[in-house]
């Protein structure tokens, strides 16, 4: 029972020192901000604050990140990596309607007119391109350029349903009625990799 309270105790201190940040960040820009300002702000030593966040960057990009490669990785025996990465996907639609609007959105406006950060986003994109090639190449022996093609296409589709929810939420649609078109449009995302373009191209002439 301790352990479990003091699991809960560090992520409530690993949550208020995201939350103090992003207010920071929202209210002067992030590069007006410092370390040392938000461990003060948050009631917490810059030691401390590094335990948890690792860089100035992570205190904002951390919440965004996803392993891809590794649901391939862990994917259960006899599931191939595009139906592990469906279900994935599908598991973040549906928690994507019970987010904290105003946080998503000033999160995102934070990331946007930062270039450090929109540069470090472009890095991760393609450090998490690259991990998905391997996790792919280790799932697909001797398929030659085949995972590269994947993973460049899956990184592509999943990059566009998150700024098409995003933009949204920005021009004011309900959260609720964003996340439904969300966990649909994965549907059709997916349908679109697993069965390629050319159906759909006939279907439409």
């Amino acid at each position: 029972m301790m352990a479990g309270l003091r699991e809960r105790k560090k992520e409530q201190t690993r949550q208020r020192i995201a939350e103090t940040a992003l207010r920071l960040f929202a209210e002067r820009g992030y590069d007006a901000v410092t370390v040392n300002e938000i461990a003060e702000a948050a009631g917490v030593a810059k030691v401390t604050l590094f335990s948890y966040f690792p860089g100035k960057e992570s205190l904002v990009l951390d919440q965004i990140k996803d392993d891809y490669a590794a649901v391939v990785r862990n994917r259960p025996e006899g599931v191939p990596p595009l139906a592990a990465l469906r279900e994935h996907c599908r598991g973040i639609a549906r928690r994507s309607a019970q987010a904290p609007v105003e946080t998503l959105l000033t999160r995102v406006q934070v990331i946007a007119t930062s270039p450090a950060l929109m540069s470090k986003v472009h890095q991760t994109d393609v450090t998490e391109r690259e991990e998905l090639v391997a996790a792919l190449e280790a799932a697909m022996p001797d398929a030659g350029v085949v995972p590269r093609l994947m993973a460049a296409q899956i990184i592509a589709v999943i990059t566009t349903l998150q700024e098409t929810f995003f933009q949204r939420l920005f021009q004011g649609e309900p959260l609720e009625n964003a996340g439904r078109l969300l966990e649909e449009e994965v549907e059709v995302a997916f349908d679109l990799l697993e069965r390629g373009l050319t159906s759909t191209e006939r279907a439409g002439s």
